[in-house]
Protein backbone atom coordinates (compact mmCIF):
# COMPACT_ATOMS: atom_id res chain seq x y z
CA UNK A 1 0.00 0.00 0.00
CA UNK A 2 1.64 3.69 -0.93
CA UNK A 3 2.89 5.34 2.60
CA UNK A 4 0.88 8.71 1.94
CA UNK A 5 1.58 10.08 5.55
CA UNK A 6 -0.48 12.79 5.57
CA UNK A 7 0.91 13.83 8.85
CA UNK A 8 4.30 13.94 7.14
CA UNK A 9 3.09 15.45 4.07
CA UNK A 10 1.94 18.61 6.33
CA UNK A 11 4.69 18.46 9.27
CA UNK A 12 7.71 17.66 6.64
CA UNK A 13 7.35 20.05 3.71
CA UNK A 14 10.27 19.67 1.42
CA UNK A 15 11.10 21.25 -1.94
CA UNK A 16 13.46 20.95 -5.06
CA UNK A 17 14.77 24.10 -6.01
CA UNK A 18 16.56 23.66 -9.85
CA UNK A 19 19.10 26.24 -11.06
CA UNK A 20 16.47 28.00 -13.43
CA UNK A 21 14.53 28.92 -10.98
CA UNK A 22 11.71 25.78 -11.15
CA UNK A 23 10.69 24.62 -7.96
CA UNK A 24 9.11 20.58 -7.43
CA UNK A 25 7.15 20.52 -3.93
CA UNK A 26 6.64 17.35 -1.88
CA UNK A 27 7.55 16.30 1.75
CA UNK A 28 10.41 14.98 3.26
CA UNK A 29 11.06 10.88 3.78
CA UNK A 30 14.46 10.49 4.16
CA UNK A 31 17.57 12.39 6.47
CA UNK A 32 16.71 15.41 7.69
CA UNK A 33 19.62 17.46 6.04
CA UNK A 34 19.82 20.32 3.34
CA UNK A 35 22.13 19.50 0.20
CA UNK A 36 23.03 20.23 -3.66
CA UNK A 37 23.47 18.27 -6.22
CA UNK A 38 23.12 17.77 -9.90
CA UNK A 39 19.44 16.19 -10.94
CA UNK A 40 19.18 13.11 -13.14
CA UNK A 41 16.55 10.83 -13.72
CA UNK A 42 16.57 6.64 -13.77
CA UNK A 43 14.26 5.12 -15.52
CA UNK A 44 14.14 1.55 -14.02
CA UNK A 45 11.52 -0.16 -12.64
CA UNK A 46 13.37 -1.72 -9.46
CA UNK A 47 16.86 -1.97 -8.42
CA UNK A 48 16.68 1.07 -6.38
CA UNK A 49 19.15 0.13 -2.97
CA UNK A 50 21.45 -1.58 -5.86
CA UNK A 51 21.10 2.35 -7.78
CA UNK A 52 21.55 4.28 -4.31
CA UNK A 53 24.88 2.27 -3.87
CA UNK A 54 26.36 2.49 -6.90
CA UNK A 55 29.17 4.98 -6.23
CA UNK A 56 29.24 6.38 -10.03
CA UNK A 57 25.96 8.38 -8.40
CA UNK A 58 28.10 10.78 -5.88
CA UNK A 59 27.11 14.60 -6.01
CA UNK A 60 23.68 13.58 -7.70
CA UNK A 61 20.29 13.70 -7.03
CA UNK A 62 18.37 10.71 -8.45
CA UNK A 63 14.91 10.96 -9.39
CA UNK A 64 13.31 7.57 -9.65
CA UNK A 65 10.69 8.11 -12.71
CA UNK A 66 9.05 4.79 -11.94
CA UNK A 67 6.10 6.05 -9.88
CA UNK A 68 5.94 3.26 -6.57
CA UNK A 69 9.43 2.64 -5.13
CA UNK A 70 10.07 1.08 -1.74
CA UNK A 71 7.85 -1.60 -2.33
CA UNK A 72 10.50 -4.43 -1.14
CA UNK A 73 12.44 -2.62 1.19
CA UNK A 74 16.09 -3.11 1.76
CA UNK A 75 18.64 -5.48 2.88
CA UNK A 76 22.47 -5.45 3.22
CA UNK A 77 22.89 -8.26 1.09
CA UNK A 78 21.68 -5.87 -1.78
CA UNK A 79 24.58 -3.16 -1.44
CA UNK A 80 26.59 -2.62 -4.18
CA UNK A 81 29.60 -0.72 -2.31
CA UNK A 82 30.64 -0.22 1.51
CA UNK A 83 28.19 2.92 1.66
CA UNK A 84 25.75 5.34 0.01
CA UNK A 85 27.42 8.04 -1.81
CA UNK A 86 24.77 9.94 -4.05
CA UNK A 87 23.82 13.76 -2.65
CA UNK A 88 19.74 12.95 -2.57
CA UNK A 89 16.53 10.68 -4.07
CA UNK A 90 13.42 11.74 -5.14
CA UNK A 91 10.50 9.72 -5.48
CA UNK A 92 7.00 9.70 -5.94
CA UNK A 93 5.85 7.37 -4.09
CA UNK A 94 7.77 5.92 -0.70
CA UNK A 95 6.19 2.61 -0.37
CA UNK A 96 5.89 0.03 2.75
CA UNK A 97 7.58 -3.01 2.26
CA UNK A 98 5.90 -6.17 1.95
CA UNK A 99 9.10 -8.92 1.59
CA UNK A 100 10.39 -11.60 3.11
CA UNK A 101 14.15 -9.92 2.75
CA UNK A 102 13.37 -6.37 3.73
CA UNK A 103 15.62 -5.36 7.47
CA UNK A 104 14.53 -1.65 7.09
CA UNK A 105 11.92 0.45 4.88
CA UNK A 106 13.54 2.34 2.00
CA UNK A 107 12.74 5.61 4.20
CA UNK A 108 14.84 4.18 7.12
CA UNK A 109 17.03 2.85 4.99
CA UNK A 110 18.00 6.82 3.79
CA UNK A 111 17.67 8.06 7.06
CA UNK A 112 20.48 5.80 8.85
CA UNK A 113 22.69 6.76 5.40
CA UNK A 114 22.06 10.56 5.58
CA UNK A 115 20.44 10.83 2.11
CA UNK A 116 17.54 13.85 2.00
CA UNK A 117 14.92 12.81 -0.15
CA UNK A 118 11.49 13.98 -1.02
CA UNK A 119 8.45 12.32 -2.09
CA UNK A 120 5.02 13.67 -3.35
CA UNK A 121 6.19 15.53 -6.97
CA UNK A 122 5.68 14.37 -10.05
CA UNK A 123 8.71 12.32 -10.78
CA UNK A 124 8.13 11.98 -14.47
CA UNK A 125 7.07 16.05 -15.30
CA UNK A 126 10.38 16.58 -13.88
CA UNK A 127 11.77 13.68 -16.14
CA UNK A 128 10.68 15.39 -19.19
CA UNK A 129 12.23 18.42 -17.98
CA UNK A 130 15.41 17.31 -17.62
CA UNK A 131 15.40 15.43 -20.75
CA UNK A 132 14.55 18.91 -22.58
CA UNK A 133 16.44 20.83 -20.61
CA UNK A 134 19.01 18.56 -19.33
CA UNK A 135 20.67 18.04 -16.33
CA UNK A 136 20.35 20.88 -13.81
CA UNK A 137 22.23 21.97 -10.36
CA UNK A 138 19.83 21.87 -7.99
CA UNK A 139 19.11 22.25 -3.84
CA UNK A 140 16.78 20.21 -1.92
CA UNK A 141 15.48 21.51 0.72
CA UNK A 142 13.99 19.37 3.99
CA UNK A 143 14.82 20.30 7.15
CA UNK A 144 15.92 24.36 7.19
CA UNK A 145 14.08 27.51 6.79
CA UNK A 146 15.91 28.21 3.41
CA UNK A 147 13.44 30.05 1.17
CA UNK A 148 12.84 29.16 -2.38
CA UNK A 149 14.83 32.34 -3.59
CA UNK A 150 17.95 31.09 -1.90
CA UNK A 151 17.67 27.39 -2.86
CA UNK A 152 17.21 28.55 -6.41
CA UNK A 153 20.71 30.98 -5.45
CA UNK A 154 22.62 27.92 -4.05
CA UNK A 155 21.98 26.03 -6.81
CA UNK A 156 23.43 28.19 -9.02
CA UNK A 157 26.33 28.98 -7.17
CA UNK A 158 27.37 25.13 -7.16
CA UNK A 159 30.89 24.27 -9.02
CA UNK A 160 28.56 21.49 -10.21
CA UNK A 161 29.77 18.06 -11.40
CA UNK A 162 32.14 19.13 -14.84
CA UNK A 163 36.15 19.68 -14.47
CA UNK A 164 35.31 17.80 -10.80
CA UNK A 165 37.07 14.53 -9.54
CA UNK A 166 35.08 12.49 -7.84
CA UNK A 167 36.90 9.35 -8.04
CA UNK A 168 39.20 10.00 -5.26
CA UNK A 169 35.97 11.14 -3.07
CA UNK A 170 34.55 7.63 -3.41
CA UNK A 171 37.33 5.17 -3.87
CA UNK A 172 39.09 2.61 -1.31
CA UNK A 173 41.69 4.00 1.30
CA UNK A 174 43.81 1.02 0.22
CA UNK A 175 44.77 -2.03 -1.63
CA UNK A 176 42.78 -5.24 -0.88
CA UNK A 177 42.24 -8.53 -2.16
CA UNK A 178 38.43 -9.03 -3.25
CA UNK A 179 36.92 -12.27 -1.36
CA UNK A 180 39.71 -14.28 -1.04
CA UNK A 181 37.37 -17.34 0.55
CA UNK A 182 34.57 -17.00 -2.18
CA UNK A 183 32.26 -15.70 0.37
CA UNK A 184 30.45 -13.02 -1.31
CA UNK A 185 31.24 -13.54 -4.64
CA UNK A 186 28.26 -15.72 -5.23
CA UNK A 187 26.42 -12.97 -3.62
CA UNK A 188 22.21 -13.45 -2.82
CA UNK A 189 22.40 -16.64 -1.15
CA UNK A 190 23.59 -18.55 -4.20
CA UNK A 191 25.79 -21.31 -3.31
CA UNK A 192 27.61 -22.56 -6.47
CA UNK A 193 31.31 -23.10 -6.46
CA UNK A 194 33.88 -21.06 -7.84
CA UNK A 195 36.51 -21.59 -10.28
CA UNK A 196 40.21 -21.99 -8.84
CA UNK A 197 42.02 -18.81 -9.67
CA UNK A 198 44.60 -18.98 -12.33
CA UNK A 199 44.67 -15.39 -13.03
CA UNK A 200 45.74 -12.61 -11.31
CA UNK A 201 44.29 -8.95 -11.77
CA UNK A 202 44.79 -5.47 -10.79
CA UNK A 203 41.40 -3.69 -10.46
CA UNK A 204 41.93 0.85 -10.43
CA UNK A 205 38.67 1.45 -7.83
CA UNK A 206 37.45 4.70 -9.01
CA UNK A 207 33.85 4.02 -7.57
CA UNK A 208 33.58 0.22 -8.46
CA UNK A 209 30.72 -1.93 -7.68
CA UNK A 210 30.64 -5.17 -6.15
CA UNK A 211 28.80 -6.90 -8.48
CA UNK A 212 31.56 -6.16 -10.60
CA UNK A 213 34.22 -7.80 -8.85
CA UNK A 214 32.14 -11.14 -8.46
CA UNK A 215 32.08 -11.13 -12.47
CA UNK A 216 35.48 -11.15 -12.25
CA UNK A 217 36.12 -13.57 -9.96
CA UNK A 218 33.66 -15.82 -11.35
CA UNK A 219 35.95 -16.07 -14.44
CA UNK A 220 38.77 -17.44 -11.98
CA UNK A 221 41.21 -14.22 -11.27
CA UNK A 222 42.08 -13.39 -8.33
CA UNK A 223 41.51 -9.73 -7.64
CA UNK A 224 43.63 -7.11 -6.03
CA UNK A 225 41.68 -3.49 -5.99
CA UNK A 226 43.77 -0.55 -5.48
CA UNK A 227 43.30 3.22 -4.86
CA UNK A 228 42.21 5.54 -7.74
CA UNK A 229 45.44 7.23 -7.25
CA UNK A 230 48.42 4.26 -7.08
CA UNK A 231 51.24 5.47 -9.30
CA UNK A 232 51.61 2.97 -12.68
CA UNK A 233 54.46 1.68 -11.88
CA UNK A 234 53.11 0.21 -8.35
CA UNK A 235 50.38 -1.54 -10.36
CA UNK A 236 53.06 -2.65 -13.17
CA UNK A 237 55.56 -4.00 -10.22
CA UNK A 238 52.61 -6.10 -8.93
CA UNK A 239 53.08 -8.55 -12.10
CA UNK A 240 49.40 -9.18 -12.80
CA UNK A 241 47.79 -10.71 -15.52
CA UNK A 242 45.44 -7.88 -17.01
CA UNK A 243 44.69 -4.45 -15.12
CA UNK A 244 40.67 -3.15 -14.95
CA UNK A 245 39.10 0.21 -14.65
CA UNK A 246 36.28 0.53 -12.99
CA UNK A 247 33.04 2.32 -13.26
CA UNK A 248 32.83 5.84 -10.77
CA UNK A 249 31.07 9.18 -10.69
CA UNK A 250 32.12 12.75 -12.14
CA UNK A 251 34.56 14.26 -14.98
CA UNK A 252 36.72 11.71 -16.42
CA UNK A 253 38.68 14.51 -17.77
CA UNK A 254 39.40 15.57 -14.05
CA UNK A 255 40.86 12.26 -13.05
CA UNK A 256 44.67 13.02 -14.59
CA UNK A 257 45.98 10.48 -12.71
CA UNK A 258 44.14 7.83 -13.87
CA UNK A 259 44.68 8.99 -17.22
CA UNK A 260 48.24 9.39 -16.92
CA UNK A 261 48.11 5.38 -15.42
CA UNK A 262 46.58 4.04 -17.92
CA UNK A 263 48.93 5.37 -20.71
CA UNK A 264 51.67 4.09 -18.95
CA UNK A 265 49.97 0.59 -18.28
CA UNK A 266 48.80 0.46 -22.24
CA UNK A 267 50.72 -2.02 -24.15
CA UNK A 268 52.28 -3.52 -21.03
CA UNK A 269 49.33 -5.59 -19.85
CA UNK A 270 46.30 -6.70 -20.99
CA UNK A 271 43.34 -3.99 -19.89
CA UNK A 272 39.46 -3.62 -19.63
CA UNK A 273 37.58 -0.57 -18.63
CA UNK A 274 33.88 0.20 -17.72
CA UNK A 275 32.25 3.73 -18.24
CA UNK A 276 34.49 6.10 -16.25
CA UNK A 277 37.03 3.33 -16.72
CA UNK A 278 36.25 3.49 -20.35
CA UNK A 279 36.27 7.02 -20.80
CA UNK A 280 40.02 7.48 -19.32
CA UNK A 281 41.37 4.89 -21.38
CA UNK A 282 39.72 6.80 -24.47
CA UNK A 283 41.52 9.50 -23.39
CA UNK A 284 44.68 8.12 -22.51
CA UNK A 285 44.59 7.01 -26.32
CA UNK A 286 43.94 10.82 -27.82
CA UNK A 287 40.11 10.90 -27.77
CA UNK A 288 38.11 13.56 -26.27
CA UNK A 289 35.00 13.38 -23.86
CA UNK A 290 31.96 15.87 -23.37
CA UNK A 291 29.66 15.71 -21.05
CA UNK A 292 26.16 14.75 -22.53
CA UNK A 293 22.84 16.68 -21.91
CA UNK A 294 21.33 13.98 -19.52
CA UNK A 295 23.42 11.20 -19.22
CA UNK A 296 22.38 7.59 -19.39
CA UNK A 297 21.07 6.40 -16.02
CA UNK A 298 18.70 3.19 -16.31
CA UNK A 299 18.58 -0.13 -17.03
CA UNK A 300 16.73 -0.66 -20.45
CA UNK A 301 19.51 0.78 -23.39
CA UNK A 302 20.05 -0.95 -26.21
CA UNK A 303 23.69 -1.28 -27.69
CA UNK A 304 24.79 -3.37 -30.76
CA UNK A 305 28.25 -5.19 -30.82
CA UNK A 306 29.18 -3.90 -34.39
CA UNK A 307 31.40 -6.71 -35.15
CA UNK A 308 28.51 -9.25 -34.38
CA UNK A 309 25.31 -6.74 -35.14
CA UNK A 310 24.08 -8.45 -31.96
CA UNK A 311 21.68 -6.01 -30.01
CA UNK A 312 22.13 -5.90 -26.04
CA UNK A 313 20.02 -4.47 -23.21
CA UNK A 314 22.39 -2.55 -20.70
CA UNK A 315 22.35 -0.87 -17.77
CA UNK A 316 24.24 2.50 -18.07
CA UNK A 317 25.13 5.12 -15.25
CA UNK A 318 27.08 7.96 -16.88
CA UNK A 319 27.20 11.72 -18.24
CA UNK A 320 29.95 11.91 -19.81
CA UNK A 321 30.79 10.35 -23.53
CA UNK A 322 33.97 9.54 -25.86
CA UNK A 323 33.36 11.90 -28.61
CA UNK A 324 32.85 9.74 -31.79
CA UNK A 325 34.93 12.24 -33.76
CA UNK A 326 37.73 12.72 -31.68
CA UNK A 327 38.38 8.50 -32.44
CA UNK A 328 42.05 8.00 -34.14
CA UNK A 329 41.11 5.58 -36.15
CA UNK A 330 44.91 4.44 -36.49
CA UNK A 331 44.87 3.30 -32.62
CA UNK A 332 41.15 2.71 -31.32
CA UNK A 333 38.31 0.68 -33.36
CA UNK A 334 34.65 1.64 -31.52
CA UNK A 335 33.20 -1.56 -31.22
CA UNK A 336 29.55 -1.39 -30.03
CA UNK A 337 27.09 2.18 -29.97
CA UNK A 338 24.18 2.98 -28.12
CA UNK A 339 20.88 2.88 -30.43
CA UNK A 340 19.06 5.25 -28.54
CA UNK A 341 21.55 8.07 -29.49
CA UNK A 342 24.47 6.93 -31.30
CA UNK A 343 26.84 7.90 -28.41
CA UNK A 344 29.73 5.75 -28.49
CA UNK A 345 29.21 2.58 -26.21
CA UNK A 346 32.23 0.65 -26.71
CA UNK A 347 36.05 0.80 -27.94
CA UNK A 348 39.34 -1.71 -28.31
CA UNK A 349 42.68 -0.97 -29.28
CA UNK A 350 44.08 -2.34 -32.62
CA UNK A 351 47.48 -2.85 -31.71
CA UNK A 352 47.40 -3.09 -27.55
CA UNK A 353 45.19 -5.84 -26.11
CA UNK A 354 42.30 -3.49 -24.74
CA UNK A 355 38.97 -3.17 -24.70
CA UNK A 356 36.59 -1.58 -23.16
CA UNK A 357 32.85 -0.50 -22.89
CA UNK A 358 30.89 2.37 -21.97
CA UNK A 359 27.57 0.25 -19.88
CA UNK A 360 27.48 -2.20 -16.49
CA UNK A 361 28.19 -5.85 -17.89
CA UNK A 362 27.33 -6.42 -13.85
CA UNK A 363 23.90 -5.16 -13.65
CA UNK A 364 22.89 -5.64 -10.67
CA UNK A 365 19.78 -3.90 -11.33
CA UNK A 366 19.65 -5.14 -15.02
CA UNK A 367 20.15 -7.01 -17.92
CA UNK A 368 22.58 -9.82 -18.37
CA UNK A 369 23.40 -9.39 -21.81
CA UNK A 370 26.64 -8.51 -21.64
CA UNK A 371 27.92 -10.87 -19.05
CA UNK A 372 30.01 -12.61 -21.32
CA UNK A 373 32.49 -8.94 -21.17
CA UNK A 374 34.40 -10.51 -18.20
CA UNK A 375 34.99 -13.78 -20.46
CA UNK A 376 36.25 -11.82 -22.83
CA UNK A 377 38.50 -10.10 -20.55
CA UNK A 378 39.27 -13.60 -19.20
CA UNK A 379 40.30 -14.99 -22.89
CA UNK A 380 42.26 -11.42 -24.26
CA UNK A 381 44.55 -12.15 -20.92
CA UNK A 382 45.13 -15.78 -21.65
CA UNK A 383 46.10 -15.15 -25.33
CA UNK A 384 48.47 -12.39 -23.90
CA UNK A 385 50.06 -14.30 -21.17
CA UNK A 386 53.73 -15.62 -21.51
CA UNK A 387 53.82 -19.20 -22.01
Amino acid sequence: MSKWNWKEKREKPAFLALEDGTIYRGYSVGAPVDKVGESVFNTGLTGYQEILSDPSYAGQFINMTYPEIGNYGTTTVDMESRQTFCNGFILHSDNQPSNFRNQDSLAEFLIKNDIPAIAGIDTRALTLKLRTDGAMKSFMCVSSEVSEEEAVAKAKAWEGLEGQDYAAKVTCSETFEWDPDGSNTTGWGITDSLPETDIHIVAYDFGVKYNILRGLRRQGMKVTVVPAKTPASEVIAMNPDGVFLSNGPADPQAVTYAIEAAREILGKKPMMGICLGHQILGLACGAKTYKMKFGHHGCNHPVQDLETKKIEITSQNHNFAIDYDSVNEEELEVTHVNLNDNTVAGIKHKKFPMFAIQYHPEAAPGPHDPYYLFERFRNLILENKPA
